[in-house]
């Protein structure tokens, strides 16, 4: 502790105390949350327009399938390397120069006039998210104070946020009015850019300051060969997490139009309920994991959910609507204490760690939803959600989690 805790109020680019509850810059966890917010929204702008592009250029579902790999490719598999490197060599403003891949790509996307440049524009925004996640967790980890879940959480929410409301926005701005119409979303890249830049130079001014500060003061990690046992859980719950969130995100409307005979437009509210309470779970999870662990956290999550993702396939459509919200409560509090978990095992390669989460959330997600969609042109949507209920189960792989120092 320092003599100023006393002191009026803290500003939090003051220099760092070693207590792991002071120095929680809230401007700055904030402002990446909100960068998050405004990345994942025009990520999830992509999806959205599908059926115009399928429309507009005659393309096929296979073509479509190859949009959505490219971004997913690009998206996920860069994503470790990215912060790999970064670990090593630090390079703050690349930050915002990912960002302005996303402005490019949403521009080539909103002029493309075939299917090879909306492949492009694809890969490009695939690049610029790429980019994004690992660095903009490196510093919401900066700026925790040693409040690392509760900041982990506050930046996902953000992301959960973006993803949630991008189809609404892409429902409003781009399908009344066309292809270009795309373009409105490079101000929200411009507005990105803009808070990219002042958060590096934050970090620039303390951020690796934080950082060296924090790491001296939380443990010193996993032996390599628990490592390797540690990530093989979490590719586990990875797995389980986000192929079951995947069934939701992707078919959760057509499961309620066929089974209980919703229209388009009622099914979109309750996947728009759902996924609300996805991000509510996700800001939950992150503090609760500070107070009572990580593994606490990620157990509940997993088995906590089990029992309500296993009778939703027999609910009707109130108790549906009442557990897809209590799932996507729980299920969704334990991505921030993954990540966290995973960066305390192996300290000192923040960004690594966090696009190699992110990446696997991406993959997992993408893999998953193809794979289930097969499933459900073989055996039909309601057999796939009678199929899924059991992913949660898969949690029990908790137990093998090794103990870190903190947790």
């Amino acid at each position: 502790m320092t003599p100023e805790t006393a002191a009026p109020p803290v500003i939090p680019t003051e220099p760092l105390t070693p207590a792991p509850h002071q120095g929680f810059a809230i401007r700055i966890v904030g402002a990446a949350a909100f960068a998050h917010l405004l990345n994942d929204m025009i990520q999830a702008v992509l999806p959205a327009v599908y059926p115009m592009f399928k429309s507009e250029f005659s393309l096929t579902f296979g073509q479509i399938g190859i949009i959505g790999l490219v971004y997913q490719v690009t998206a996920s598999l860069l994503q470790p390397w990215v912060g790999m490197y970064t670990d090593k060599r630090p390079l703050p403003y690349l930050l915002p120069s990912g960002m302005i891949a996303t402005f490019v790509g949403i521009a080539l996307m909103a002029m493309a006039t075939s299917y090879e440049m909306l492949l492009i524009a694809a890969a490009i925004v695939g690049i610029g998210s790429a980019t994004f996640h690992p660095e903009a967790s490196r510093v919401a980890r900066m700026a925790s104070g040693g409040r690392f879940g509760t900041a982990q959480s506050t930046f996902q929410v953000g992301g959960n946020t973006g993803s949630a409301i991008g189809p609404l926005l892409a429902a409003v701005i781009v399908i009344p009015h066309g292809q270009r119409a795309i373009a409105w979303f490079m101000l929200a890249a411009a507005l990105a850019i803009t808070v990219l830049f002042r958060l590096t130079d934050w970090t620039v001014q303390h951020g690796q300051a934080k950082m060296k500060s924090l790491a001296k003061s939380h443990g010193v990690g996993l032996s390599r060969g628990k490592v390797i046992q540690a990530i093989a859980v979490i590719a586990v719950l990875m797995f389980a997490k986000f192929v079951y969130i995947a069934s939701f995100t992707n078919y959760f409307t057509f499961y309620l139009i066929e089974r209980f005979g919703l229209s388009v437009q009622q099914s979109q509210m309750y996947l728009f309920i759902f996924l609300a309470s996805v991000a509510l779970g996700t800001f939950i999870g992150g503090p609760v994991g500070d107070r009572i662990g990580r593994k606490a956290v990620i157990w509940i999550s997993f088995l906590g959910v089990a029992p309500f993702a296993l009778a939703l396939p027999y609910a009707n459509l109130m108790g549906t609507a009442v557990l897809a919200v209590v799932i996507g409560l729980v299920m969704s509090s334990a991505f921030a204490a993954l990540v966290v978990y995973a960066q305390e095992a192996v300290p000192g390669r923040v960004g690594m760690v966090s696009g190699l989460m992110f990446g696997l959330m991406f993959g997992i997600g993408g893999i998953g939803a193809a794979g289930l969609g097969n499933l459900a042109d073989v055996h039909g949507i309601v057999w796939v959600y009678h199929f899924t209920s059991y992913l949660p189960l898969l949690g029990l792989a908790t137990a093998f989690l090794p103990k870190t120092t903190m947790h």
